[in-house]
């Protein structure tokens, strides 16, 4: 079964940008839908960002349309989120996730894999 490692959090200042990395072992990545997700304190894990294993179609939470963008190196195994124009309201825990092709992208409940988690802190 893949696993999977994020990386890139920290801190950071509003309007700045980070890349978070997840890297898959054990499974080939571009066969899985990957999701991006956050869970911020007090608060429930909530949808960020996704792309599908068939085609690559992409889907965006509406808080950060325009400033997230997911994308995957299949050479490398490798999704990714580009995150721009940070705000404080960003400031969260992020996990990737992996699920089967069927998989509805907006739906944590579909994946099946989840890494650890990497923070983000975005200060005013």
């Amino acid at each position: 079964q893949v696993q999977l490692v994020e990386s890139g959090g920290g801190l950071v200042q509003a309007g700045g940008s980070l890349r978070l990395s997840c890297a898959a072992s054990g499974g080939t990545l571009s066969r899985y839908t990957m999701g991006w997700f956050r869970q911020a304190p007090g608060k429930e894990r909530g949808f960020v960002a996704a792309i599908t294993s068939n085609f690559g179609v992409r889907y965006y939470a509406e808080s950060v349309k325009g400033r997230f963008t997911i994308s995957r190196d299949n050479a490398k195994n490798t999704v990714y989120l580009q995150m721009n124009s940070l705000n404080p309201e960003d400031t969260a825990g992020y996990y990737c996730a992996a699920g089967p092709i069927n998989t509805r992208p907006l739906f944590e409940s579909d994946y099946v894999t989840w890494g650890q988690g990497t923070q983000v802190t975005v200060s005013s």
